[in-house]
């Protein structure tokens, strides 16, 4: 670090918390008891509204007098009894959080099972669980090792996809799978505890997201097949699909020419806008940020530098070794100030990445949009999301003079 940069004192990621709770309050039947002090409960009451599943988390009242007098597991016991009177609910998951005294809570101590309600517990501490995507793939596998039925007979050419996505996503998943041969599809996170029931019946996962490590070890202990990466981009479509088709043992022939297809379909997309030029850095905290950038590259524009929340890991390590021969920086377990210099010093275009940064950009005239919001809430799959991506890059290309000139009009401003 030279003399005048800032010490990079601001990790990008929200509370790990918040990235179990999108999993957890999204299942039918589901009401969250949080283990933490009442800032965590104010907070992810917030989140659980407006980013999850407009549900409400229930908490016991732990203050200084509950931890320290011993009473909490007690506190914790009631609550979890008293949220059980409540017959609709049928799955009470225990989230406990980075206060010291409930990160530790026992789980031998809580009741596996409450009325109708199965109890379980999930650890989501922020001094362990460094992001918030990362804590989906902690509640994914517990939930998993949980409930999954993975002592009965597998089902014929079944799989299992694992990945927070875009509804339109999954249906052109669907198809594509129905097209190749694949007789029953599982998608994990889900809505109904039975789809985590099932998923230990398949032969084969695909993990869409790189940061599903802990899912990824208990499924091949248990004998399934991972296939790793993501439909994403024409380069990197063709190699998904056939090795889906190699892990369930499809079909060769149709495999390979389903495969043919849908790469054909995305690299007509994507040559539609062969025009593109420029430069675009990604900056995002979701921990799907490579393969995007994948998909830029293809589209011809430059991304120097590329940084996720997340740490480099063996499922996202073919994306990394590409994408590094290509000439972009990548950051992992990125701060604030490392996006920040790397906006100094590529001087961008366009600038997709989370909303402090996003300011720091437009502060400078730099168009920025936020990626969670833009990224995470479309399609990215297949040709169908390539379109849609490249479609609106394109656009905010297009108008970055725009942004120029609206910092040079309030800067001349007397």
């Amino acid at each position: 670090m030279g003399k005048n940069e800032c010490p990079n004192l601001h990790p990008q990621s929200m509370c790990p918390a918040f990235g179990g709770l999108r999993v957890l309050t999204r299942i039918e039947g589901a009401t969250v008891c949080l283990v933490g002090d009442q800032g965590c409960l104010y907070g992810l009451t917030f989140v659980s509204h407006f980013y999850a599943a407009r549900r409400s988390i229930v908490a016991p009242e732990l203050m200084n007098v509950q931890i320290s007098g011993g009473t909490m597991i007690d506190d914790v016991r009631a609550t979890i009894k008293k949220i059980a009177e409540d017959p609709a609910v049928t799955f009470i998951p225990v989230v406990s959080t980075c206060v010291a005294e409930t990160a530790g809570i026992a789980e031998e101590l809580l009741p596996e099972k409450v009325g109708n309600a199965v109890v379980q517990l999930v650890r989501l501490p922020a001094f362990q669980i460094k992001s918030h995507p990362e804590a989906k793939d902690v509640a994914a596998s517990a939930l998993l090792g949980r409930f999954a039925d993975f002592d009965g007979p597998k089902r014929e050419k079944s799989l299992l996809v694992v990945g927070e996505i875009f509804p339109v996503d999954a249906m052109a998943i669907g198809g594509v799978l129905q097209r190749i041969g694949v007789q029953s599809v599982i998608a994990v996170p889900a809505a109904d505890l039975e789809d985590y029931a099932e998923a230990g019946k398949v032969q084969a996962c695909a993990l869409l997201h790189p940061f599903y490590e802990r899912t990824a070890s208990l499924l091949e202990e248990k004998g399934v097949r991972i296939v790793s990466g993501n439909p994403v981009g024409a380069g990197a479509i063709a190699g998904w699909i056939e090795r889906i088709g190699e892990a369930l043992e499809l079909d060769v022939e149709t495999v390979r020419k389903v495969a043919a297809e849908e790469k054909e379909k995305a690299a007509e997309v994507i040559g539609k806008f062969g025009n593109l030029s420029g430069k675009v850095i990604v900056a995002g905290y979701e921990g799907n940020e490579l393969p995007v950038v994948r998909l830029l590259l293809e589209a011809g524009l430059e991304v120097p530098y590329a940084s996720t929340s997340i740490a480099r890991t063996a499922l996202g390590e073919e994306d990394h070794r590409l994408l590094s021969m290509l000439g972009t920086e990548i950051r992992y377990r990125k701060y604030l100030e490392e996006d920040m210099r790397a906006v100094l010093e590529y001087e961008p275009d366009l600038v997709i990445g989370t909303t402090s940064l996003d300011s720091f950009a437009k502060e400078r005239g730099i168009p920025a949009i936020y990626y969670t919001n833009n990224i995470s809430s479309r399609p990215v799959f297949f040709a169908a999301g390539a379109g849609t991506v490249l479609g609106m890059v394109a656009g905010l290309l297009g108008r970055k003079d725009v942004f120029r000139k609206m910092k040079e009009y309030f800067t001349t401003l007397p």
